[in-house]
């Protein structure tokens, strides 16, 4: 009897993880291909794949742009200045994700979008911050009232979990280290955006920060990830239930803040409250994995690097590449907003897009580890 109850058992444990892995390969879009939609002014970012010198070359960054040439990078986040300084994160380490350069620290790049041919350049970062181990994930970018410009970063050291605070320096093309955060509510911070000086909300896309944790947890689909708001006097979570929140961002009013939840396939509209509370609003399913989410300060839709088949990124095979999907959302907060393919390659061009921006008709494409790409639009 006891060895029966003992296989009953073990065949419902069998199949409840049978089950729970189909589910996840659903969830991965394992199946899904895209049809190629091509822009007809586009080239690959130079100095994505090989750091740039930036215009002051310490002996550093001469030995940091020999050691990187040929290898490709990624360019996971970026963010653009209204005046058209686009910064990007370069060099991410996941875990879970292929690496082009696994030994090599990550930065941060600036390009010129007013330029007539940008190329993207390293910005120096100031003694003290430990460059060897940096790791940047999720950026975002605030302007105070005397015009400084801040850059926050999500930085991952040894996989653990910070927030810094940069003032960036345009007249040394570099960046000032102001402040380190770390916090128990920011566990496995993904993404960021800043409505502050010091302050900002921020995604955790898996609630532990332990790797075998957080396999399991996604896995098991928990929905136990969340949007923590952070300033110098509160910390507190202000939005959860999520699968995996990942990208997320600011309407141009600032009345509403967007969330990607990457393996639920959704954006969700969130109301922002005086007291900084979030209320869900809506939303908004997709048919494919959404990264991060930027805004088009010209008309306000939502741009949106997509994983169409996010199986591909974690199992990676060079002859069978992960894919890329750029969507735009016009009209997101209507009952019916409308969805179009901008951009989609099947991994010949680029791999893995995380992140699309636009200023003044010019569009960058963004990748998790690969390359990155600059179209006229």
């Amino acid at each position: 009897m006891g060895r029966l109850l003992a296989l009953s058992l073990l065949g419902i444990a069998l199949a409840l993880l049978g089950e729970r892995f189909l589910a996840l390969r659903n969830r991965l879009k394992a199946s899904r291909e895209v049809e190629s939609v091509d822009l007809p002014n586009c080239h690959l970012i130079k100095g994505i794949g090989l750091y740039s010198l930036s215009c002051v070359a310490t002996e550093f960054y001469v030995t940091r742009a020999q050691e990187l040439a040929g290898e490709e990078a990624g360019a996971e986040d970026i963010d653009i200045l209204p005046n058209g300084l686009a910064f990007f994160s370069v060099g991410l380490k996941c875990p879970s994700l292929h690496s082009f350069a696994p030994d090599k620290p990550g930065g941060i790049l600036m390009m010129d979008l007013n330029e007539e041919n940008p190329r993207a350049l390293e910005l120096r970062i100031s003694r003290g911050f430990n460059l060897a181990l940096f790791n940047p994930h999720g950026i975002s970018t605030f302007i105070d009232s005397d015009d400084t410009v801040y850059l926050f970063v999500v930085n991952h050291p040894e996989f653990k979990n910070t927030v810094e605070i940069f003032k960036f320096e345009e007249e040394e093309n570099s960046l000032l280290h102001l402040k380190t955060i770390k916090h128990e509510l920011l566990p496995s911070v993904n993404d960021i955006i800043a409505v502050g000086p010091e302050h900002f909300y921020a995604t955790n896309d898996h609630y532990f920060s332990d790797p075998f944790l957080k396999y399991l947890e996604t896995y098991l689909n928990l929905h136990w990830t969340n949007v923590v708001y952070y300033s110098p006097n509160e910390v507190k979570v202000v939005a959860e239930g999520f699968d995996s929140a990942n990208g997320i961002n600011i309407s141009p009013d600032k009345k509403f803040i967007y969330v990607a939840d990457i393996l639920a396939h959704e954006i969700h509209v969130l109301e922002k409250h005086p007291n900084m509370n979030l209320t869900q609003l809506k939303v908004l399913k997709l048919d494919t994995l959404v990264d991060n989410l930027s805004i088009d300060p010209s008309s306000g839709d939502v741009l949106v690097g997509c994983h169409p088949n996010g199986q591909k990124l974690f199992v990676y095979d060079p002859k069978n590449p992960p894919s890329s999907e750029v969507l735009r959302i016009q009209n997101i907060l209507s009952e019916k907003p409308t969805v179009t393919t901008v951009y989609a390659n099947n991994g010949s061009v680029l791999q893995g897009s995380s992140v699309a921006s636009v200023y003044d008709k010019k569009l960058l494409i963004g990748t998790l580890y690969h390359r990155a790409l600059y179209c006229e639009l």
